[in-house]
Parts: structure tokens; C-alpha cells; sequence
């Protein structure tokens, strides 16, 4: 029998994902959490086997909760459903230890296989995601510049910036200058846009 824990925080899509694996003879879900860190505190206290992850929940992320599975729960093997399936995620889901990588638009027939492969040692990553993800090559941004970038996404303007990183209003404007020429667009709006389709920040 695979013991699994379901984590996501929408929950018809949780409660329906934990009652398509729960039809399956060789399944159980023996928990559920809406939140990185309930999942966290549900898999130590019930030792899944697997965790079946969404990787855009209410901190920590579904990618966070792997690293830590991982380190605290390595018998626990971890993989991430999600809609924003893009490169630097599945790479960052990777160094992780994530075992298993697919979109909330697989199948459920695909879904049911990936859980047996991924509980029997093996490990799954959507095809298709896996080639655009070679052919995207690595983030050329700086941590520090990812940081930044992240926040003018969301309209943040230079001062709030520079007070959220602990930054002067200088170094902001200097690491966003640097990511906009990194990414060859012409404004840090469009740096960002860039940035957050390739799942770099």
C-alpha cells in the first residue's frame, strides 16, 4: 500500500485529486494540507510515503516543502502538480530533490502511474516541460537580481524596493538595470514579464 499526502490550497482540486488516488487498490491518503507548512507538520506526523505537492501553495512553497522532506523525511518522496510548469521551477524542483514533476492538466490515468514510479524509486518529469526546459538553459540573473526583479512584477516602485531588500535606492536601480540588459528588454516591466514566464523569479 502507497501512503500519500495531498497538498494544495485549492481545495476542490485537492479533495479531488485525494479521491481519484483513493480509488486505487494500492493507494491510501492517509493526509491532507492546504499549506506548505501544515503539510510539513501532516507528513511528520503521519510518515507518507509520498507527497503529492502543489507547487504555488501559502508558504513554504511546494518546492521548499520538498527540500525540507527531503533533509527531514528522505523515505517521503516528493512530487509537484502545478499549473505554472516552467523551466526554472522544474530546475529548481529538481535540485530540490523532487522525484516527479507534472501539470495539473495530465490525466488521471498518467497521474496514477507517476505515483507507483515515483514510490518504486523511479522518477517522472513531463516531456515536454523537460525539453523546453533544455532548450531555456539556466537563469542568467543573480540571485540578488531575481530578488529584485520579483518585486517590480508586482509594481513595487524603487523606494518600497530598496526598503523591502535592505538596499539603497541606488543598488536597486543598479540590479534592475542589470537584469533588464541580462534579459535584453527594454524596460524592467518587461524584464520581469520574461523572468516570471521562464519561472526565474
Amino acid at each position: 500500500m502507497i501512503r500519500i499526502l495531498v497538498a494544495d490550497d485549492e481545495h476542490l482540486i485537492r479533495d479531488a485529486i485525494a479521491r481519484l488516488l483513493d480509488l486505487e487498490d494500492d493507494f491510501e491518503v492517509v493526509g491532507q494540507a492546504a499549506a506548505g507548512d501544515e503539510a510539513l507538520a501532516v507528513a511528520h506526523r503521519l510518515r507518507p510515503d509520498l507527497a503529492l505537492l502543489d507547487l504555488q501553495m501559502p508558504e513554504p512553497d511546494g518546492i521548499e516543502v520538498t527540500r525540507r522532506l527531503a533533509t527531514e523525511l528522505p523515505d517521503c518522496r516528493c512530487i509537484i502538480v502545478t499549473s505554472h510548469g516552467r523551466p526554472g521551477y522544474l530546475k529548481s524542483a529538481l535540485a530540490a530533490g523532487v522525484r516527479g514533476f507534472l501539470p495539473k492538466t495530465a490525466s488521471s490515468h498518467t497521474l496514477t502511474q507517476v505515483v507507483r514510479k515515483v514510490a518504486s524509486g523511479g522518477r517522472h518529469v513531463d516531456p515536454e516541460l523537460a525539453a523546453e526546459t533544455i532548450s531555456a538553459g539556466d537563469s542568467p540573473l543573480s540571485p540578488r537580481e531575481a530578488d529584485v526583479l520579483a518585486l517590480a512584477r508586482d509594481g513595487a516602485p524603487v523606494d518600497e524596493i530598496a526598503q523591502r531588500v535592505s538596499l539603497s535606492r541606488g543598488t536597486v536601480r543598479n540590479y534592475l538595470a542589470a537584469a533588464v540588459a541580462q534579459l535584453g528588454t527594454a524596460n524592467r516591466h518587461e524584464a520581469a514579464r520574461i523572468a516570471a514566464e521562464k519561472g526565474w523569479i
